[in-house]
């Protein structure tokens, strides 16, 4: 008799715990489980408010590239590198020169009649025909180079591998470099959790770096010495969001920064001060979830987005 108490007692606790375990299941489905009190709608953000789009886009054209990879603009001309050539355009999109590149470009950067691309562990540099007139060595192992910033002196590397600024002078002596550390021994200094790290001189001549971690741009010394910085976090229309962004940014004719944003894909424009201007090209513009356009301006503050996903370069002129 004992026996069978015990027998009804366990038959009776199983039923329970297969009870409990069916409830638990139901729960957890897709369809019946509790809303993510932290979840955001990425769609609110898709669609801007008409009076906040300060450019409209103007044009657009092919380039005929498997791969592109850049883009960057002086004396009115395109250079778009991709696949194992840098191609030359102007802008209207008419195919100007070509030159092949012996590997596959990861960057390019053109100030006044000098052109430097960046290939695997290396710089190349050439003159406005094509003509190579030197190269050299970016040490490290896990050196991945995503952006060239040159002027008159100097040439700036940023090294999204290595997570670190490289300085030469144009004859490619290594003149220093900086891993955005305020201080020997600091925690960190550029956070570059992916590929996404770009670096530009402004019309001052100041050296601009983005810290895509931080979601910050930060001033620094040709020496690496941070001046100042300026931030924004937030998938709201001024934030920037995600792992690593901005992910791309250049300079309009006056300081202007013109930033491009991967995830969430829109470009926007901010004041010299690190405010937020407007809006370039909305999130509705692009492919969901695409890669952030590189981006280029001219003189008039016309805005040229090398559209990786579409393969196009697409013209942005302001209302």
């Amino acid at each position: 008799m004992k026996n069978k108490g015990i027998i009804i007692f366990l038959l009776l606790l199983v039923v329970v715990i297969v009870a409990v375990l069916v409830v638990d299941f139901i729960s957890d489905r897709p369809d019946r489980s509790n809303p993510n009190p932290f979840a955001y709608n990425v769609e609110e953000f898709k669609n801007v408010a008409p009076e906040l789009i300060l450019y409209k886009e103007s044009k657009n054209f092919r380039i005929g590239f498997e791969e592109p990879v850049a883009v960057a603009i002086q004396n009115n001309k395109l250079y778009i590198a991709g696949d194992k050539e840098l191609k030359v355009v102007d802008l209207s999109g008419k195919l100007l020169a070509n030159f092949p590149l012996p590997e596959k470009p990861l960057a390019v950067e053109v100030f006044q009649h000098e052109i430097f691309v960046a290939v695997k562990n290396k710089i190349l540099m050439f003159d406005e025909t094509g003509n190579a007139l030197s190269e050299w060595p970016v040490p490290g192992n896990n050196s991945l180079i995503t952006a060239v910033a040159a002027d008159n002196n100097n040439v700036f590397v940023a090294d999204a591998g290595m997570r670190k600024v490289i300085r030469y002078s144009k004859n490619g002596e290594m003149l220093g470099e900086f891993d955005g550390k305020a201080e020997e021994g600091a925690l960190h200094g550029f956070i570059v959790p992916s590929p996404c790290f770009d670096l530009d001189i402004n019309d001052q001549e100041e050296l601009w770096v983005v810290n895509p971690g931080l979601h910050a741009l930060e001033n620094y010394t040709y020496d690496g010495q941070l001046r100042t910085y300026w931030k924004s976090t937030g998938v709201n229309l001024e934030g920037f969001s995600g792992c690593c962004n901005p992910s791309h940014f250049t300079f309009l004719s006056d300081g202007r920064y013109v930033t491009s944003e991967k995830g969430l894909v829109r470009i926007k424009t901010y004041k010299r001060s690190g405010e937020f201007e407007g809006v370039v090209a909305a999130p509705a513009k692009f492919v969901d979830e695409g890669r952030a356009p590189d981006v280029a301006a001219d003189s008039n503050d016309n805005i040229y987005a090398l559209d990786f996903d579409k393969k196009i370069i697409r013209v942005f002129e302001p209302k």
